[in-house]
């Protein structure tokens, strides 16, 4: 986790201003450089792309202090993103988003068909960054194995923003998924107190589905970012009818989430397999 670029997602919106705000910040706390990648459909916008991306480039120099590269690539924006954030060995891609609006509430976020497969972890925002970026992070946990993979970007943000952790811990009823639940943590635990990082736990209590009480649970914290893991092997079913960690992304509050791939290459990490 000691790569230094962070690839900021452009298509010429609002919210692509708002995904380039957070990466300057992060930037400027890490040392980290960043990248602009704008996707065409061919290879005849490319010039024109080029030269819009170039002054893009310079204004942000101007009103940042940072000159980003920038990247223009022929492809779709599906598939290219995560390709060239994996050629890049970036350290996180940020991409800005409007929410499930329109048809997307039909056919899925396209947000999350975007970051689905990607082996770098996307940051999704829709508005411009607080004052100090990660000073708190809500990271949800349930049964799911999955759940472990998200705990070395966790230390990465505490250890990096001296980000205050507070672990979100669903109230599932039944037993089985309850102990799940419970060696999730006792991992998360573990691997926390090997870097002497400060977290809580806190179980929920709200009367609400997991993903609407994480929303619920990260408004009233006023978190900074919520970490979240993706639903393995997402395919369209998932979109349709919607995985949990769309409503995450697209949460009312506009709080920045965090989505991360499980992978399969990660089986083992720090002492666990699934």
């Amino acid at each position: 986790m000691e790569k230094n670029t962070i690839l900021v997602t452009w298509d010429f919106t609002e919210v692509s201003e708002h995904a380039l705000q957070h990466a300057v910040r992060i930037a400027k706390i890490v040392g980290n450089e960043i990248s602009l990648i704008h996707i065409v459909k061919n290879e005849k916008e490319s010039a024109t792309a080029i030269k819009k991306m170039d002054e893009v480039a310079v204004d942000s120099e101007i009103r940042h202090g940072i000159k980003p590269s920038v990247i223009v690539k022929e492809g779709s924006i599906f598939t290219t993103i995560s390709e060239v954030a994996s050629e890049i060995e970036a350290n996180m891609v940020i991409m800005g988003t409007h929410g499930i609006k329109g048809m997307q509430k039909l056919t899925g976020s396209w947000a999350l068909k975007v970051i689905a497969g990607s082996m770098v972890p996307f940051v999704v925002v829709q508005s411009p960054p607080n004052e100090s970026p990660f000073n708190k992070i809500v990271v949800p946990i349930n049964f799911r194995v999955e759940n472990k993979e998200q705990i070395p970007w966790v230390i990465y943000l505490a250890k990096y923003y001296r980000s205050e952790i507070l672990f979100f811990k669903d109230n599932a009823a039944d037993e089985h998924l309850r102990s799940k639940t419970l060696r999730n943590l006792q991992f998360a635990r573990k691997m926390l107190g090997q870097y002497n990082i400060n977290f809580q736990i806190i179980e929920s209590t709200y009367k609400e589905k997991f993903a609407d009480a994480t929303i619920s649970f990260a408004r009233d914290q006023k978190a900074d970012l919520i970490v979240v893991m993706t639903t393995k092997n997402i395919g369209l079913k998932d979109y349709i009818l919607s995985a949990n960690e769309q409503y995450i992304i697209a949460n009312s509050a506009k709080i920045p989430v965090m989505c991360i791939n499980p992978r399969e290459d990660l089986r083992k990490y720090g002492g666990f397999t699934r």
